[in-house]
């Protein structure tokens, strides 16, 4: 199961209720960071994420309110003696951005990290999941993110028992692997069944885009700016934003099952219009607020 957890949902200046930009994506062993705001460490501390287990940052573009906040999150990692290599992908220029960063002030316990500047494509790959990028269309280099869980397999939990199966067997059939009990071959395509892979995407700060397409295209949840209702298009457009239209018509148009509608304008004091406007073109939207959990 994938846990979403929104730390930051304002656009570019927070407001006593939204932090700047960012939210976590919990799997397993993995804490992605989904761009890192001014603040977002503290946001994790009142969330209960310890910024010691992250262990990717995934950065959209290098604009303050999407990045202000990895300097302090870094050296807060190495004061809880986080142990391991960060792993930080981002678009064309990201490594001497940071490292512009850290030349600004006396740098203290720095963690071990890499970074890797990409564009478009796969960028990272194990046993469960794949992480795909796709270029915006923004004022700066912008890239969005795909997390895309792998097709498992998982037991036919009545079958295994009618034939007493337990323990490590059930773990080589869920791998793939046919195995011999009792004498007798057992297949794994007759005690497992495949479940689904999930696709969580994050569109950044853009224009409607390809890019923008191919991240919502299938994506069991889709995590979009929205900017601007309509009546502000020709601004959202001027600076290279999408309006709450514009996420709704890429969720639909691209068969998303859910949206969820972040960077929101310090000018709406509530939502209601915005969700209101959303639903029009797509039902299945929310707008997130500082600390909602999501569970896909």
């Amino acid at each position: 199961m994938v846990e979403i957890i929104f730390l930051g949902t304002s656009c570019m200046q927070p407001t006593k209720d939204r932090n700047h930009s960012g939210f976590l994506l919990k799997y397993k062993t993995e804490n992605i960071l989904f761009d890192c705001g001014e603040n977002i460490q503290r946001q994790m501390r009142i969330a209960g994420v310890k910024p010691a287990k992250i262990t990717r940052l995934l950065i959209s573009h290098w604009h303050g309110d999407h990045v202000f906040g990895i300097p302090g999150l870094m050296s807060s990692m190495g004061a809880d003696q986080f142990a391991k290599k960060l792993y930080i992908y981002g678009p064309k220029g990201s490594e001497k951005y940071l490292k512009n960063m850290f030349n600004s002030f006396a740098a203290k316990d720095i963690i071990e990290y890499e970074i890797k500047e990409i564009n478009e494509g796969k960028i990272f790959e194990n046993d469960e999941f794949i992480l795909e990028a796709h270029p915006l269309n923004h004022s700066v280099p912008c890239i969005g993110y795909s997390f895309i869980e792998k097709e498992r397999l998982r037991i036919n939990v009545p079958k295994a028992e009618k034939l007493g199966l337990a323990g490590p067997i059930l773990g080589q059939l869920q791998s793939g692997k046919d195995v011999i009990y009792k004498g007798k071959k057992i297949k794994f395509l007759d005690l497992t069944y495949p479940v689904k892979h999930k696709k969580i995407s994050y569109i950044a700060d853009t224009l409607p885009c390809d890019g923008a397409n191919l991240l919502a295209k299938g994506a069991d949840l889709l995590i979009s700016e929205g900017t601007h209702l309509s009546d502000l298009s020709e601004k959202t457009e001027k600076y290279m934003h999408l309006t709450i239209k514009d996420a709704a018509l890429i969720a639909s148009e691209n068969n998303a099952k859910k949206l969820i509608i972040t960077h929101i304008s310090t000018r709406y004091k509530s939502t209601a219009d915005i969700v209101a406007e959303a639903r029009t073109y797509f039902d299945e939207s929310i707008v997130a607020e500082d600390f909602l959990k999501i569970k896909v």
